[in-house]
């Protein structure tokens, strides 16, 4: 089965809520080499005005990418994850992800296009806090290689 173009400006229903706590930011944070100690120190990341310890920017990857799921997973998607590769990732912080928070993500496929057999995908993820309230905004670009349908 193809990459399904009619997906393109699909949204998805909210999923979560994705716990975060102090433990997987200092895991998250030693996996990325961080040694900032607002990502372990819960002294520290008051002393710089955060209510708790704070993520590494990136770790914002991990909760889109079990929101992006919803739709790599939808078998009228027609995504091939064995063919799959992760092209591209940017993120908006609107504030940094903290431990306590508790994120809901919601998906939209911005496009579809097909160049040389491929299939380029761009989802945004929107991570929200508990209260509604936009914490980051991810965008990432997957490849659907051609060739193996």
């Amino acid at each position: 089965m193809a990459v399904n173009p009619d997906f393109q400006g699909r949204v998805y229903p909210p999923s979560g809520p994705y716990a975060v706590s102090a433990a997987d930011i200092a895991a998250f944070a030693r996996a990325v080499g961080s040694a900032d100690p607002v990502h372990t120190d819960p002294q520290a990341a008051r002393a710089a005005g955060y209510p708790d310890v704070i993520a590494p920017p990136t770790m914002a990857v991990r909760y889109a990418q079990q929101c992006d799921r919803a739709y790599v997973a939808d078998p009228e998607a027609g995504i091939d994850y064995s063919r799959v590769v992760h092209g591209e990732q940017s993120f908006v912080h609107h504030r940094p992800i903290t431990a306590g928070d508790e994120l809901t993500g919601t998906v939209t496929v911005r496009s579809i296009k097909t160049a040389g057999g491929h299939s380029m995908i761009t989802l945004v993820t929107g991570l929200a806090d508990a209260a509604g309230a936009q914490v980051a905004t991810c965008t990432s670009t997957i490849v659907v290689r051609g060739g193996g349908q």
